[in-house]
């Protein structure tokens, strides 16, 4: 077993080549191989994923939160990485994409905090060109390269072979191709909760992983977090400064949590709740209504698309949004909360279901994806940051009162490019953008707020 002997835990990004390595899996199965063993680990996601942190959650034991460079910003990311290091024995940061892909990349954040990258290379059609992959990894930023996970290996020979094309890269560990993998979907991969034996999954991709345990060991001792720029005075919970902390005091946010809307950055509810609201949860799919006495409403994304016909049946739910809206209460519906909300919405198989009817129009799924990539809105409260990824369109003769702009960090000479559509009615603010709270306390605490 490995050992570990620093004040601060060691820190290390996962990443790849591209997307379809198994990123997800092998940081999983690193996370549950350490918690097997009695250690703390924490885990962070790179970008504006969901779904992802949800299953590493589960494998990890701990909430897994979203470090980016764009969207938290560098001191919020130092201080989350610096928080999770005085309490864990190893913190993993699983990057999105392959390593150089975005602006900014995976790369940008490990080498913004001098973090190790941890490659993980799917070796299941390919050997010794394991090795130039990881080469070409490592030169082409540079960034530290730490080593490589060689994932769907076929047998002890061919993972001899891989390990001998590696050179002077440690390979630090390796995984079987499994009998049992982690099931996707559209959005990413299936939720949790509907995945039947989760627990025992999880159990055998970390007993499955097998660690190069003298090259993992010189990695950690040779790299803690205190060789790492993350050291960070701060010490405030959530980035909300002392004259937004009381914009939401004594206001209850209803927010819609179930299979259906379940795309919930729990930053976002850390940061509701420094802004002094209290959150209280409903849930559309068991007919729900909204409470009677919410202050605003949060309907956030999901799945609405594979629960139509539940929330068509869901009469209570319709009627006491219906009722919200024509009390003119705030109402923030982002993604798949917008979706429950149109006249109908039409499935991938053209089947057609009853919404709530707030908004004039008709959600159509389709079989590409839509849109994809960060985003922000900027209103009089500033620029409040977030991402878009969907595969529906919305038809509507509504005006849009505004767009989100597209994040365009590698062209930034160029005039703003517009993205999302935002549709503003009666209290309600519409739109296919996530928005990330934190990345702007004051204008999000402003969404759950009734205009003067």
């Amino acid at each position: 077993m490995v050992n570990f002997e620093s004040s601060l835990a060691p820190i290390l990004m996962i990443s790849a080549v591209a997307s379809g390595q198994g990123k997800t899996t092998v940081t999983a199965a690193l996370a549950r191989y350490f918690r097997q063993a009695g250690k703390v680990v924490r885990v962070f996601k790179t970008g504006a994923d969901f779904i992802d942190p949800m299953m590493l959650e589960q494998a990890s034991g701990d909430v897994v939160e979203s470090l980016d460079l764009w969207l938290n910003g560098e001191e919020e990311c130092r201080r989350l990485l610096h928080r999770a290091a005085q309490n864990a024995d190893l913190v993993l940061i699983e990057g999105v994409m392959g390593l150089y892909d975005g602006a900014p990349s995976s790369a940008d954040l490990a080498n913004a905090f001098e973090v190790p990258v941890v490659a993980v290379v799917d070796a299941s059609a390919m050997a010794q060109t394991v090795g130039a992959v990881a080469l070409g990894l490592r030169d082409f930023g540079p960034v530290k390269l730490a080593g490589v996970i060689a994932n769907r290996i076929a047998s002890d020979g061919h993972l001899q072979m891989v390990k001998s094309a590696l050179r002077d890269i440690p390979l630090l560990a390796s995984l079987l191709r499994q009998p049992c993998t982690l099931p996707e979907r559209h959005l990413g991969l299936v939720l949790p909760e509907e995945q039947i034996d989760l627990e025992q999954t999880l159990d055998q991709l970390g007993s499955s992983l097998r660690l190069e345990t003298e090259a993992w060991a010189q990695l950690l001792s040779a790299n803690n977090a205190q060789n790492f720029a993350v050291q960070s005075g701060r010490t405030q919970a959530v980035n909300v400064l002392p004259e937004t902390a009381k914009l939401l005091q004594g206001k209850t946010i209803a927010i819609a949590r179930d299979a259906a809307f379940a795309f919930i950055y729990p930053a976002n509810l850390a940061c509701l709740k420094a802004l002094g609201a209290q959150l209280e949860y409903f849930s559309p799919l068991r007919n729900e209504a909204v409470p009677e006495h919410a202050d605003a409403v949060f309907l956030p994304g999901g799945y609405p698309e594979l629960h139509a016909k539940a929330l068509q049946d869901a009469h209570v739910w319709q009627a006491s949004i219906r009722r919200a809206h024509r009390q003119c209460l705030p109402i923030y519906a982002e993604c798949g909360g917008m979706m429950s909300l149109g006249e109908q919405l039409v499935d991938s198989q053209g089947k057609s279901w009853d919404m709530a009817g707030l908004l004039p129009g008709v959600i159509h799924m389709q079989k590409s994806l839509q849109a994809l990539g960060m985003q922000s809105i900027q209103n009089a409260h500033g620029e409040l940051r977030g991402h878009t990824f969907h595969f529906s369109r919305f038809d509507t003769h509504l005006t849009p009162n505004q767009f989100t702009l597209k994040h365009i960090a590698h062209e930034k000479t160029l005039a703003p490019v517009e993205g999302e559509a935002i549709y503003k009615l009666n209290g309600l603010h519409a739109s296919y953008f996530h928005a990330y709270f934190s990345s702007n306390p004051r204008a999000s605490a402003h969404l759950f707020l009734k205009m003067e």
